[in-house]
């Protein structure tokens, strides 16, 4: 693909491979949202999403310990013996991280942790503690579908690895009204809302990926050692360490700002839809591996994530129409509608975080290209200074805090995607892979 291809069947062509893969990422994040329904609708209303949207954080953040695993099973789990090494070493991060989530919830570290360390008033820290303790189980199905992932991913058959994830998307839409209209409302019943469609997910991964397992040959070789996979593992999940964290950090300081109890809910509830589209602008990522030259420059490319991220922004605005807003937000979501125009503020804060996310996956996946993986780990490095740095200017400066977490994200992915750039070319080329990209609000599984 050269950069005298014409531009209206070049973008034509970009755009045929750009929609499916956002539309599929997109459709994975909004499950969050779905289920946001049930946990808004219990005893404490909206202030039950804020906890859940919490805890769902620090989910995604002990998870991170395995963000790198589809990678190590992709280079070491071509073969019998490698692959049943590499399910070992996910079911034992597995077991260790559902340890660790379990620990920080015994009522000491759990208040240390949501009401100390993060500041949530009671009203949000007690949903938000529940909700973690309660996923547990959850956390251990997203490991355990991994390997199936993996060996679907080797044999060549993505396609047939997203169906399992459709399917979840699907049940998870039909679930969400029912336990709604069957009363099974609040923060426990959200989790378990979560958790049914995945488990069947990974039943069906199981099930999909079982020629791909059985067909896997034997080379006769040593298979790679579990302290070798998990070195392996650990670089690639320091940078997801870092995304992941910024959520919780955000968190803490619009707890610290006026009025936590109405930004919070108001914040999560603009960025349950935000984050979706954001998560979908990441596979812009591929669209760079995919039609980037190997040498040279294609500029076309970024002006396509520009425009990708411009529209994927504008989208959530939609539900702060009049009209659809009171259906989605009051209705569905049981915000009070005297916080409507919170949520609304919020949401026109957060339109330009798609776009800086789709700027800041254009260049990783031109670090990706060249084999750079230290670039983008200075990337999210910067990342997450920007958006300390911001939450605390923001919030000395009395910011309400439903726009800190507006800024934050924004600014974050922009200095990313700045560092990434200036470091690119100075770096020496190394053969090591890149990780996958992830929001910057948190890993969404």
């Amino acid at each position: 693909m050269t950069s005298t291809s014409p531009a209206g069947p070049y973008y034509a062509k970009l755009t045929r491979f750009f929609a499916p893969l956002a539309l599929q990422s997109a459709s994975q994040g909004l499950t969050y949202p779905l289920v946001a329904m049930v946990a808004s609708r219990g005893q404490g209303g909206t202030l039950n999403l804020a906890g859940l949207a919490q805890s769902n954080t620090l989910l995604f953040l002990l998870g991170t310990l395995g963000f790198g695993l589809i990678t190590t099973g992709m280079v070491f789990g071509k073969d019998r013996e490698g692959f049943s090494r590499f399910r070992s070493v996910t079911l034992l991060l597995a077991l260790s991280v559902v340890v660790v989530q379990l620990l920080l919830c015994l009522p000491g570290p759990a208040r240390l942790l949501f009401e100390t360390l993060i500041g949530l008033p009671p009203s949000i820290a007690q949903p938000a503690h529940i909700t973690l303790l309660a996923s547990a189980p959850l956390q251990f199905l997203f490991f355990l579908r991994i390997p199936y992932q993996v060996s679907m991913y080797n044999g060549l058959a993505a396609g047939r690895a997203s169906v399992a994830t459709l399917m979840r998307i699907v049940i998870t839409a039909l679930l969400s009204p029912l336990f709604v209209y069957m009363g099974a409302v609040g923060p426990v019943w959200a989790v378990v809302c979560l958790t049914l469609p995945v488990g069947l997910e990974v039943i069906a991964s199981a099930i999909l990926a079982a020629p791909f397992i059985k067909a896997l040959h034997s080379s006769g070789a040593a298979p790679p050692t579990k302290k070798e996979l998990l070195l392996f593992n650990l670089p690639l999940s320091v940078g997801g360490y870092l995304l992941s964290l910024s959520g919780i950090l955000l968190g803490a300081f619009i707890a610290r700002a006026e009025f936590p109890e109405r930004m919070l809910p108001a914040y999560y509830l603009a960025l349950g839809l935000a984050t979706p589209v954001a998560f979908g602008a990441t596979r812009l990522q591929e669209v760079v591996l995919t039609f980037h030259p190997k040498q040279g420059k294609e500029p076309r490319i970024f002006y396509f994530a520009l425009a990708a991220g411009t529209v994927m922004g504008i989208l959530p605005l939609l539900f702060i129409l009049p009209g659809l807003a009171e259906v989605y937000y009051v209705g569905l979501q049981n915000l009070a509608p005297a916080d409507l125009p919170i949520v609304r503020i919020t949401a026109l804060g957060l339109v330009l975080f798609p776009l800086c996310v789709a700027l800041r996956a254009q260049g990783e996946g031109l670090a990706a290209l060249a084999r750079k993986p230290m670039t983008v780990i200075s990337g999210q490095a910067a990342f997450l200074t920007t958006v300390m740095t911001t939450a605390g200017l923001t919030l000395w400066l009395g910011v309400p805090g439903n726009l800190i977490g507006a800024a934050g994200l924004s600014l974050g992915n922009l200095a990313s995607t700045a560092t990434l750039r200036l470091l690119l070319n100075r770096f020496r080329r190394r053969h090591l892979p890149v990780p996958p990209t992830i929001t910057s609000c948190g890993q969404i599984r």
